[in-house]
């Protein structure tokens, strides 16, 4: 499934995001690419473990946190430290798929990456080129989305970045490990909270009918999750 999520940044994170991001420095992107990403991976990204990563990776948590959507499509139990890429002129990542397991800087902890994300922090004037190309069983997609809003997709999911031919593209990723690892009883649990949310505001207070459906979707929960 995959999920635009609007509003995930306020206006002020976004202008201390990119306060942070004009006064960090800046290395290969091929750092944290598996062997063949690195064959196809040409952009720059924010060192894992500075100052500047941890304070942005603090934002963007924080954000999460406050937004239901992703709460509710995503279902997390684990986030990788969000991390932080510069595409300028010319700069591209090939068709790749994101690693099954990523180990978490700095723990012995490992996470299964079910979920990938793109949380876009330009201006959609401000670069050219640039889209998120997703492919799935559904077809091919293309995604730019207004700074602030994100992205969220099976990471099983052959995707690319498209070259920059205009200006700067800056934005965040990581990977999320679901409580569901299954893609499609994520989108059943997703589309049944979103009918229960939709059906409160036309029933009578009181009405039996969203107990029962959360009940429901509490069990099947119960019996899909990892934890």
């Amino acid at each position: 499934m995959r999920l635009d999520i609007p509003d995930v940044l306020s206006p002020n994170d976004l202008a201390r995001m990119r306060e942070l991001m004009a006064q960090a420095a800046w290395v290969d992107g091929k750092v944290t690419a598996g062997e063949q990403s690195a064959t196809v991976k040409n952009n720059l990204q924010i060192p894992e473990g500075s100052q500047a990563h941890r304070e942005l990776g603090d934002i963007v948590l924080a954000g999460l946190g406050r937004s239901g959507l992703f709460i509710s499509g995503v279902l997390p139990h684990r986030v990788f430290p969000p991390l932080f890429n510069r595409y300028d002129p010319g700069m591209t990542f090939g068709a790749h798929v994101d690693n099954a397991i990523r180990q978490i800087p700095g723990t012995p902890h490992r996470i299964r990456t079910d979920v990938s994300c793109t949380l876009f922090l330009s201006e959609l004037d401000d670069y050219e080129g640039g889209a998120l190309t997703i492919e799935d069983h559904f077809g091919t997609h293309s995604v730019r989305l207004p700074a602030g809003h994100m992205v969220a997709y099976p990471a099983s999911s052959l995707h690319r970045v498209e070259p920059i031919t205009r200006g700067t593209r800056l934005a965040c990723f990581f990977w999320v490990q679901s409580m569901v690892r299954d893609d499609g009883r994520r989108r059943i649990l997703f589309d049944l909270d979103m009918a229960i949310d939709g059906l409160k505001p036309d029933l009578a207070p009181g009405h039996a009918a969203p107990v029962q459906l959360t009940a429901i979707y509490h069990n099947l929960l119960r019996q899909w999750a990892d934890a």
